[in-house]
């Protein structure tokens, strides 16, 4: 199957969803369809911004799950970690025989497992995607890591559309399996810095802090690291906390104690839901804006 050829389907359209179509630009898909349930949000503001993102990038959009995925052959999913097994609960009712279900979200290896089952019983082809980078700068050539029975077709459908897939040996739940515990030290980075930056601030010491940290590290740049990693739970603390949710699941299924997990979650849900713009701003500014919320 050539990409002009291809019919694909998008559920949850965010910030991965857009970025996937504006890396393919004009070697995109014959078909491009998406559900959001931003669209059916009581807020018109919220339900005209998704309709807006729709028509900007010349995706037909669905008022259903079903209605998205009619008469298409892969399927995307990408929506927050704490939505995703009721996304394919849904999907499954009006699944499309023989497409694929390609499972993006950042949840753990036994959420990825329950999800395939529901697929496959609807007639799909389930593949455990593990998104292994931020979408941006790379868009749809951000590397992915496939696992599951349907790898190496979801592999050639996947490299049809100019994509950055690899497999991981095993079954259902490999990849996913690295990109959760990798986030328990890539989210949990963010919150340490958080953690340390803020009360550091607070106490008149985090220049002093940081510089200490940079003389064992060297290289690392701490001052740039903290402005980063507090920009990343201003930004994406709501998404990033759901996901951290499935990172202490995976730690606790493999008969670990997942404390370290469970207080990321609790440092990227409070940043995040304080719903600050991070800006162009260095990390002493982000960090006084927390501040702020924090005592507000």
């Amino acid at each position: 199957m050539t990409i002009k050829q291809q019919a694909v389907a998008f559920l949850g359209f965010g910030e991965a969803a857009m970025a996937f179509i504006k890396g393919w630009e004009t070697n995109r898909p014959a078909t491009i369809k998406a559900f959001d349930i931003k669209t059916n949000d009581p807020d018109v503001a919220i339900r005209d911004g998704k309709n807006a993102d729709y028509q900007k990038l010349n995706v037909l959009g669905a008022v259903s799950d079903a209605v998205a995925m009619a008469d298409t052959d892969a399927v995307f999913s990408l929506v927050t970690a704490d939505q995703a097994a009721l996304v394919a609960k849904n999907a499954a009712g009006s699944f499309p025989k023989g497409a694929f279900f390609f499972d993006c979200n950042s949840c753990a290896p036994g959420t990825k497992r329950r999800n395939a089952d529901i697929i496959e019983a609807a007639g799909g082809r389930y593949v455990d995607v593990a998104v292994m980078a931020p979408v941006y700068p790379k868009l749809h050539k951000t590397p992915l890591l496939l696992s599951g029975p349907h790898a190496e077709a979801g592999l050639a459908y996947l490299a049809a559309l100019d994509m950055a897939p690899a497999i991981v040996e095993g079954d259902i739940g490999a990849g996913s399996s690295i990109k959760m515990i990798r986030s328990i030290m890539m989210k949990g980075m963010e919150a340490l810095f958080a953690e340390c930056v803020l009360a550091g601030r607070k106490a008149g010491v985090e220049e002093a802090v940081l510089a200490s940290l940079d003389k064992t590290y060297p290289g690392f740049d701490f001052p740039a690291k903290a402005g980063y990693m507090l920009e990343r739970a201003m930004t994406h603390g709501i998404r990033r906390a759901a996901e951290m949710e499935e990172v202490a699941l995976t730690v606790h299924e493999l008969g670990l104690a997942n404390e370290m997990a469970k207080a990321t979650v609790q440092w990227q849900r409070r940043i995040g839901n304080m719903k600050l713009n991070a800006g162009d701003l260095e990390y002493q500014d982000r960090a006084d804006m927390i501040l702020k919320a924090l005592e507000g």
